[in-house]
């Protein structure tokens, strides 16, 4: 009930109203129009802020136990109708519930990705059962339903494609503007959209396990964290109250007025100390979440910002993870690229090792031709062999050859190795006929992030489970010096420990599967959130959604200023209060110009914390903004769908049937723009 009674008090309308009758009672004293003191204009300010203030300031002295700023300014507030100052007293409950509405907004500002995502949670599915189509609540699904997504509609859990193709936009979980192409046996995520073709899923999580409700429960646990600045400033305000209280009374009895004294409870009030961090804290998680990085508390933000040394993972941090065919080197005369590729795929399709996949994959992608193999053996850890038009393929690595008695030139294997690349060592009827080179694939941004990082005076050292040849030579790519290669998931955790105990203050980023050890013992963690990794959110301080590792050096920048902006608050805050006190105790201020005074400070204060939530840290990052929206139309009309240009996700209101043609109106989120697109039947 006193929880709801001082929500409404300090609500928009009832502080409007406040500010009228501050606004009534200064008009009469300018006029100079005299009524008795319980006819005051001010009164009305008084009862409606300042009831609520009374309210919170003795509910969380009881039952809290908490002396608050709250009880500061309530005493100030008493002391200032105590010796007939209504004006003041009216004007110090004001302008606090000026700030209070001014934090909310600030902080409301900040949950607007939130919202967001909220906003986006799909309510309902097409759930396919014995091949009926029903649409059901997302509460009625259970794992292992088979559900249909038409174009336009969000995926309402997590899933498995087993039947068509699509695009569909993942910008809400990714921060990735382009469409992603999906096809059967892909992963899709709660809450994207399906840009094109009709597909079929299988569900394979549901509600608070979705990747969706993750990110949300993410985005909120950030606010129930305090940073390590905002719990000092919580101190310092609960000393303030008694300090504020005996300089007050000694300012009344050295001086004998006892206005002074009250003058110095009303512009002690620590409101803009208090509201320094956790506006700035706020308005900043809000930012990042705007562009795709999620920060679970406060005080990882606050600590990245005086950290001097990053460490990287390779391995899906800054490459993709993925090995790709990078080279393909015939030695003999007879042979082509072309053929030699067609020959070692060929004997490699019946294969399960990854480097055997990611040849047929590209051969594949080259609509090739493969023959089937005949006679075909698989030596684990060594290679394969098998029979085809082209003879008797052996392909592996050198100790398999040499077991064959195949000769092997060891020059080729060492440019490959020297460029960090895995060698396959082709050879057909007894002798060596070519090499195939397979390598991870760099992230195309993580050379200019480093680049970016070494501009902001930080050290970046590279820490890797792959050879010290691999490691030296990504890390040449990229532009990273200090490099440790060859290192399990305990000695990368010593190395982090290492770097600590000689001072630095280390970030650590990583995928959160392996370098989950690393992480937590880091100062600061960022993992490669890829949607639905448990392990990189419950092990990392932030999460970058997309794996986007360019937004690293605008991480460090938002918390380098984020930083300096609690620092400047509270400077401010704290000059402000330092000179109005002084001023205070000599009688150059009175309760009215001290409330003045003093409230400004605090308003200062939130203002300039919420200007971090539009900053611009860096042009190259973009944002996710579902809020500017454009409108559409589709038009369906018997010989086809025809769709205009349109900006990015497109979200399906209303189907409207006129003159035996369906228009579906949409609006859809300005991401990017899209070319025209016509689907016929």
């Amino acid at each position: 009930m006193i929880d709801e009674i001082t929500d409404f008090l300090f609500g928009l309308k009832m502080t409007i109203i406040s500010a009228v009758f501050l606004v009534i009672a200064v008009i009469f004293m300018i006029f100079g129009i005299d009524t008795p003191i319980y006819l005051n204009p001010a009164w009305g300010a008084v009862i409606i802020s300042g009831i609520p203030m009374l309210l919170l300031a003795m509910t969380r002295l009881i039952r809290e136990r908490w002396i608050s700023s709250a009880l500061l300014i309530a005493i100030a507030m008493v002391a200032s109708l105590l010796i007939g100052e209504i004006f003041a007293a009216g004007e110090v409950a004001w302008i606090m519930a000026l700030g209070a509405l001014l934090e909310d907004w600030t902080v409301e500002r900040a949950k607007k990705g939130l919202r967001n995502l909220i906003n986006l949670t799909p309510q309902t599915g097409r759930r396919i059962v014995d091949g009926v189509e029903e649409e059901v609540s997302v509460d009625e699904i259970k794992i292992g339903d088979t559900l249909r997504i038409l174009p336009g509609e969000s995926v309402p859990v997590d899933g498995e494609i087993i039947s068509g193709t699509s695009s569909l936009d993942q910008s809400i979980m990714t921060g990735e503007s382009l469409p992603i192409d999906k096809e059967v046996g892909d992963e899709v995520f709660c809450g994207t959209m399906n840009m094109y073709g009709a597909i079929d899923i299988k569900a394979t999580s549901l509600g608070e396990n979705s990747s969706l409700q993750k990110l949300i429960d993410l985005v909120k646990a950030a606010d129930e964290k305090q940073a390590p600045t905002q719990r000092i400033a919580d101190k310092w305000a609960t000393w303030l109250v008694p300090v504020a209280l005996i300089i007050a009374i000694a300012a009344w009895l050295i001086t004998g007025d006892i206005e002074r004294g009250v003058t110095v409870l009303v512009v002690f009030c620590p409101c803009a100390l208090i509201l320094a961090t956790p506006t700035a804290i706020m308005a900043a998680i809000g930012q990042a979440t705007k562009y795709g990085v999620l920060i679970k508390s406060g005080e990882a933000l606050e600590t990245l910002g005086g950290l001097n040394t990053l460490v990287f993972d390779k391995t899906g941090t800054l490459t993709y993870g993925n090995l790709q065919v990078s080279d393909v080197i015939p030695v003999s005369d007879d042979l082509s690229e072309t053929d030699l590729l067609k020959a070692v795929a060929s004997c490699e399709t019946l294969s399960e090792h990854p480097l055997a996949k990611a040849i047929v994959s590209k051969a594949k992608e080259l609509e090739m031709d493969l023959e089937e193999p005949q006679d075909f053996k698989m030596y684990p850890g060594k290679g394969v062999s098998c029979n085809i038009s082209y003879g008797k393929v052996y392909a592996g690595n050198a100790k398999f050859l040499a077991e064959n008695n195949i000769d092997v030139d060891e020059s080729y294997l060492d440019k490959l190795r020297n460029e960090g690349k895995a060698a396959i060592i082709v050879a057909i009827n007894d002798a060596v006929v070519g090499f195939v080179g397979l390598s991870d694939v760099i992230r195309e941004d993580s050379a200019s992030m480093i680049k970016s990082l070494h501009d902001l005076d930080t050290e970046t050292i590279l820490l890797t489970g792959d050879n010290t040849e691999t490691a030296n030579y990504f890390a040449s790519q990229v532009g990273i010096g200090q490099v440790h290669g060859n290192l399990l998931p305990e000695e990368k955790l010593s190395w982090i420990e290492k770097l600590k105990s000689e001072g630095k203050k280390v970030c650590m980023i990583g995928d959160g599967v392996n370098d989950a050890p690393a992480l937590k013992t880091a100062d600061v963690s960022v993992a490669m959130g890829s949607v639905g990794s448990d392990v990189a959110i419950e092990a990392a301080d932030i999460a970058l959604l997309g794996d986007d590792i360019g937004k690293i050096p605008y991480l460090k920048k938002l918390s380098n200023s984020t930083l300096f902006t609690i620092k400047a608050n509270i400077i401010i805050s704290m000059t402000i209060n330092a000179l109005a006190i002084v001023c205070s105790v000599l009688g150059w201020l009175n309760p009215v110009t001290g409330a003045i005074v003093h409230n400004a400070g605090s308003c200062l204060v939130v203002l300039n914390a919420a200007l971090l939530y539009d900053r611009k840290f860096d042009d190259s990052i973009k944002k996710i903004d579902s809020e500017n929206v454009e409108h559409s139309h589709f038009h369906f009309h018997n010989d086809g769908e025809h769709t205009h240009s349109h900006k990015g996700v497109l979200i399906i209101d209303e189907i409207v049937t006129e003159n035996g043609v369906k228009h579906m109106h949409a609006h859809k989120h300005a991401l990017q723009r899209q070319s025209c697109e016509a689907y016929h039947n």
